[in-house]
């Protein structure tokens, strides 16, 4: 079971400030200046929407940015309701929306609706496509966007190899743990095999193919940072140019920084969650704690465009920290959902 299943889901979103946080600005959902407040769906700010869940189109207090800075701006929280709370303001995609991610340009964002299927819209909620129905029986969870621009292959330098354009996502049924993928224009999905397989070598060690949670794909050639739950592991899968997974160590929760470099994921340290952070080389096995002197739970973190800070969900909201570790945890909303950001 993963860590975040200990807080719940907020079933409603408030964007309140709070002494000494620092709360989401109050641009649009686009990222431009703040125009009126009213939601895409069409709802009244300060009213419910008609499901029951928290009013769209609210700006925040303040208009105050994430730490001041303009990729902060970015940050998007998902709650298992319709709304989305981004830039100041709570979108309503018109359904449930779980485990919200972005695609790498920032135009299209992935979830899991309220039917359990897969589905991508634009940022205002608007224009949404199904990319794979649930064929039921099952749980699918945390989708991921696995991109990676065509480029050089190992035999032939001249040629260009093929290009990913998936989504990611964990598939749970009759109590088994799989990650799958399909394409992001619609499909039917087909089971993720993390393998080994140097030189054409099949009979490599394999990691393990089932309990595996929790999917991450980043990095500029479609990497996959997963959690195996059984092990307790975080593994790297990337199939770019051969098929290689390599175990990162204890943990849970992974998030691949944007240009692969770095990942950042999740372990309990004397009865808290911490935040760690290493190289993705597998010759590079530094550690570092990011959140040394935790006093409550940093869980599901999520990396910044510029891969300069980390956003995390605590049992109080979403706080962000620098990404080498060099501050303190900072509370920038009471939200309380998943963290993502928006390229």
């Amino acid at each position: 079971m993963s860590v975040r299943n200990r807080f719940g889901t907020a079933a409603a979103i408030a964007l309140m400030s709070t002494v000494g946080a620092v709360l989401l600005s109050a641009c649009g959902p686009d990222n431009s200046d703040p125009g009126p407040t009213a939601s895409p769906g069409g709802g009244t700010p300060g009213t419910a929407a008609p499901d029951g869940s928290s009013p769209s189109g609210s700006p925040a207090p303040g208009g105050k940015e994430v730490n001041g800075t303009s990729t902060a701006n970015h940050l998007t929280i998902s709650t298992g309701t319709r709304t989305v709370a981004m830039n100041g303001t709570t979108v309503d995609f018109g359904t449930v929306v779980r485990d919200l991610s972005w695609s790498p340009d920032g135009k299209r964002a992935a979830f899991v609706d309220g039917n359990g299927d897969l589905v991508t819209a634009a940022p205002d909620g608007s224009g949404k496509t199904t990319v794979a129905r649930n064929p039921g029986g099952e749980t699918w969870s945390h989708p991921s966007w696995q991109h990676a621009a065509k480029g050089p292959s190992a035999d032939s330098p001249a040629d260009a190899t093929a290009r990913f354009d998936n989504l990611v996502f964990v598939s749970s049924k009759g109590g088994t743990l799989r990650l799958e993928k399909v394409p992001t224009k619609g499909g039917t999905p087909e089971v993720l095999t993390p393998r080994n397989s140097e030189g054409g070598n099949e009979n490599m060690p394999q990691p393990p193919q089932t309990g595996n949670t929790w999917a991450n794909a980043g990095g500029q050639r479609g990497e996959v940072a997963y959690a195996n739950t059984p092990a307790g592991e975080v593994y790297i899968y990337d199939d770019y140019l051969r098929p290689n997974t390599h175990d990162i160590g204890r943990g849970s929760q992974p998030a691949l920084s944007p240009d692969g470099g770095h990942i950042v994921f999740v372990r309990s340290v004397n009865g808290h969650d911490h935040l760690f952070t290493r190289s993705t080389d597998d010759d590079q096995k530094a550690e570092k704690d990011l959140t040394p002197a935790a006093t409550t739970d940093y869980t599901e973190p999520a990396w910044s465009p510029d891969g300069r800070t980390v956003a995390a969900r605590t049992p109080d909201g979403i706080s962000t920290l620098p990404a080498d570790g060099s501050a303190a945890p900072t509370q920038v909303s009471t939200v309380k959902g998943l963290p993502a950001y928006r390229p």
